[in-house]
This record gives C-alpha cells, sequence and structure tokens, in this order.
C-alpha cells in the first residue's frame, strides 16, 4: 500500500474513532490528546513509509506547521468566543486582564532568561521560545473551558481559562515580533521603539478595532436578515415565533470570522484577536438566539477534524526525532514552566480578583501548551533567521508533550473538585440563572457560597 492511501485509512479511522474514545476517557480522567499523539509517534514510527515531520530538518514542515496550526488556532478561537455568553465589562471581566498584562508577560520573560541562561539560547532564539511557549492554549484546552451555548458549564474557572485562552493567542505575537525584530541587534536602539509603535500599540488596537467591526456587522446580518425571513418556528422555550436556523448558518459565522482574520492582517493588525474579538461581539447580539448553538456546533466539528490530523502530526513529529536535540536543562525548563512559573505567575495575577484560592489555583495550574507554541515558533523560524531552533523546538515540543499528559491526566480531576465546591448557589429576586443567558441587559444577583461561583 502507497504510503499516502495508508494516511487516508489512518486519518479516516482516527476520525470515526474519536466522537466515542472522547467520552470513553473522559470517564477515565484521560484526553483525547494523549491517545492520539501516542497513536501518531507509534504510527510514524513503523517502517512503513510514511513521511516524516521535522520541522528543524525541513524548511517545507515548518511552513506546512505553520499554516494547519495556523487554521486550527482560528477554529478553535471561533468555538471559544462564540462559547462566550456574559457581556463584556470591565467588572465582569476584571479576572482576565491580570493574567494577561502580568502573568504572560512574566511567563515570557522568565521562559526567555531561563533559555539564555541555561541553554545559552541567542536573545533572540530565547525570546522567541518564550513567546510560543507564554499563550494558552484554545485548542487543548476543551475540557475545561465553557461548555457550548445553552449549556450548564459556565464556571468562573472554566470563564477564565477560554477568555484568557482566546486572548493571549494574539497578545503572545508582538513577543514574536520583537524576537523577529531583534536577531542580529545587539542593544536596545530605534528598532525598539519602531517596535513598540507598531508592533505593540497598532497591531493589537487594529486587530480588536476590525473584529469589533466585523463582529457587529456580522450579526446585524444574521439577525437582521433572519428577523424578516418568512420561515418562522416555535420556539420551545417561549413558545412564540422565532427565525428558523440550520447548520448552514454556520457557513456564514465561518466565512465572518475568516474574513475578520484577512481584513485584520490586512490593516497590519492581529488576525488572532481580530477572530476572538469578532466572535465575542457577535456573541453579544441576540444572546438566547438558539443560532449560536448550532453555529458554534459547527465550527466544533470542523476543529475536531484538524485537531485529530494535528494530534497525529504532533506525534509523527516526536517520531521524527524533533526532541533529538532536548537536554536536561531543556526538560528541567519545560518542567519549570507547568509546575512554577505559570503557577506563581497565575496566581500572582489572579490574587487581584476576588475568585477564592481553590479557583485561582485551578486558573493557575490549567495553563494548557500546545498547538498555538508550534504555530508561534513555525512562524519566527518562517520569517526570522535565528539560531539554536533545533533546541527550541526540543524544548517546546517537550513542554507540549509534557502538558498533554499532565494536564490531559489532571484537569478533569481538578475540575470537579473545583465545580463540585461550588455548586450551591443562592438566586437573588432580581432575576434567575437562566437570565444571564438571555442578554447582555438583564441583571443577575447571585449569591455563592463555597469556593467559586457559577457565572
Amino acid at each position: 500500500m502507497e504510503p499516502r492511501i495508508l494516511m487516508f485509512v489512518l486519518f479516516g479511522l482516527a476520525l470515526v474513532l474519536s466522537v466515542g474514545l472522547e467520552r470513553t476517557l473522559a470517564r477515565r480522567y484521560l484526553s483525547l490528546p494523549i491517545v492520539y499523539v501516542a497513536l501518531g509517534w507509534a504510527l510514524f514510527s513503523l517502517p512503513v513509509g510514511l513521511p516524516h515531520i521535522n520541522p528543524v530538518m525541513d524548511g517545507f514542515d515548518a511552513v506546512s506547521l505553520e499554516y494547519v496550526t495556523e487554521f486550527i488556532v482560528i477554529a478553535s478561537l471561533m468555538g471559544a468566543g462564540i462559547a462566550i455568553d456574559r457581556p463584556v465589562s470591565w467588572t465582569n471581566w476584571r479576572q482576565i486582564w491580570p493574567l494577561l498584562v502580568i502573568a504572560m508577560p512574566l511567563t515570557i520573560a522568565a521562559v526567555a532568561l531561563l533559555g539564555w541562561w541555561a541553554l545559552g539560547l541567542a536573545p533572540a532564539t530565547a525570546i522567541l521560545l518564550g513567546a510560543s511557549l507564554a499563550p494558552t492554549d484554545p485548542v487543548l484546552a476543551r475540557s475545561v473551558q465553557v461548555g457550548p451555548p445553552g449549556e450548564n458549564q459556565r464556571h468562573d474557572v472554566r470563564f477564565s481559562l477560554t477568555v484568557e485562552a482566546g486572548l493571549n493567542d494574539g497578545l503572545a505575537f508582538p513577543f514574536t515580533y520583537l524576537a523577529i525584530a531583534a536577531v542580529g541587534m545587539t542593544a536596545i536602539g530605534g528598532w525598539t521603539l519602531e517596535w513598540f509603535a507598531i508592533d505593540f500599540v497598532w497591531r493589537i488596537l487594529a486587530g480588536f478595532v476590525v473584529g469589533w467591526l466585523v463582529g457587529r456587522a456580522g450579526a446585524w446580518y444574521v439577525f437582521e436578515r433572519e428577523a424578516d425571513a418568512p420561515i418562522k418556528e416555535i420556539d420551545e422555550d417561549s413558545e412564540r415565533a422565532a427565525p428558523k436556523y440550520s447548520t448552514s448558518e454556520g457557513l456564514i459565522v465561518l466565512g465572518t470570522l475568516l474574513t475578520a482574520y484577512g481584513l485584520a492582517e490586512l490593516a497590519e493588525g492581529y488576525g488572532f484577536l481580530a477572530v476572538f474579538v469578532g466572535a465575542v461581539t457577535a456573541r453579544q447580539r441576540e444572546n438566547k438566539s438558539r443560532y449560536h448553538k448550532i453555529s458554534h456546533h459547527f465550527i466544533d466539528q470542523i476543529e475536531k477534524i484538524v485537531l485529530v490530523g494535528v494530534l497525529l502530526a504532533f506525534g509523527a513529529m516526536l517520531a521524527g526525532g524533533v526532541l533529538a536535540d532536548l537536554t536536561w536543562a531543556g526538560a528541567a525548563i519545560g518542567l519549570a514552566l507547568i509546575f512554577v512559573i505559570r503557577p506563581l505567575a497565575g496566581l500572582l495575577s489572579e490574587s487581584l480578583c476576588d475568585l477564592p484560592f481553590p479557583g485561582r489555583l485551578a486558573v493557575a495550574f490549567l495553563g494548557i501548551r500546545g498547538m498555538g507554541s508550534i504555530y508561534y515558533l513555525a512562524y519566527g523560524q518562517n520569517h526570522g533567521d535565528f539560531g539554536d531552533l533545533d533546541e527550541a523546538w526540543a524544548v517546546a515540543s517537550f513542554t507540549i508533550l509534557a502538558s498533554i499528559v499532565i494536564h490531559g491526566m489532571t484537569a478533569a480531576r481538578l475540575m470537579k473538585f473545583v465545580e463540585d465546591g461550588s455548586n450551591h448557589i443562592h438566586v437573588g429576586q432580581e432575576s434567575h440563572v437562566d437570565d444571564w443567558y438571555a442578554k447582555p441587559s438583564d441583571t443577575v444577583a447571585i449569591q455563592v457560597e463555597g469556593i467559586g461561583s457559577k457565572s
């Protein structure tokens, strides 16, 4: 059998088995990424002629990884943004900002310093390594994120992890550009001011503005068009006429958010930010509409298809020798990030919010690393002349593998502990819990006893 045909067979079987396997593994506190990465490593280690995937040795592999991981991160950001139903305000989102402005920069600085000091990486490569490993991953963090629209997984811990992963995948980009700009530089100068003005200020602002505008336009197009449509059905909850939606509506969401990504990049902004902001903005319109649930399901299916392929490919990378240059010092940096750097940075940043300590600990520890790290490292390799990238790839790949195993085996248990401890809720007289899901203007009064809160 030709290796190409064999890959079709393997990918098809992996897709078919993924649905039932994901449910089975969840009951055993395991995760699908653990199994599929191991499967990819085992299959691509066999002498059957399957291609070797190693971005360190092959520039084409690096370009391919950049494009594939770029798309899956976009799809994951879409799903995460559509799932966020909490109205956007400083009060409602106050627990998120410290994770972005304190935890992430501290993580970048710590990893970069360790890469420079312990591994002897060039400063530019060390910054690239820090920028690659700093963002939490929206792709592999599915088990700790909020549930689809209309479901009851709306815990504050899940909300924090979902929004953080949605925003810091774009906010890590300025530091990736800093690493690219620092190649060959020996001192701070005018190039740093240019980086701050363009890559930090302008690109972030452009990403937010484009995402907001496209999200508003997309929501207007969907709901204004459907409001005037003659086909109606009876809403089961309210027993009144409601627009009739089908899974084809997901094409509108996918097209709209891909447009947001492209327009943001054309405006020299950050497309990842535009996608997430656009999805959240569209979600705020007609909050109780089941259109959002259908759209989320559509995007989720696309994400799962690509995810299976990427997990197998990551296993193939491990079989292809991407860890060949891993040293004990490099492995120590990866473990330090998971067990020391991210937890301490997370706890420090979350000390500014009112989430009880077990909830803050869960947010700090469950900073899962994954496909976003591969994308940023591949992007840096393809757009800058870095040295010592073999060591950087080895450290990043080991960290992702360790995160998949460690967080994959502990996330479900930790989330169950946190959520079970916060299930005693008093609903105030002003509204009901379900009304939080109705529209941004509703007022909800909830008093929580326990170690967390439901949103």
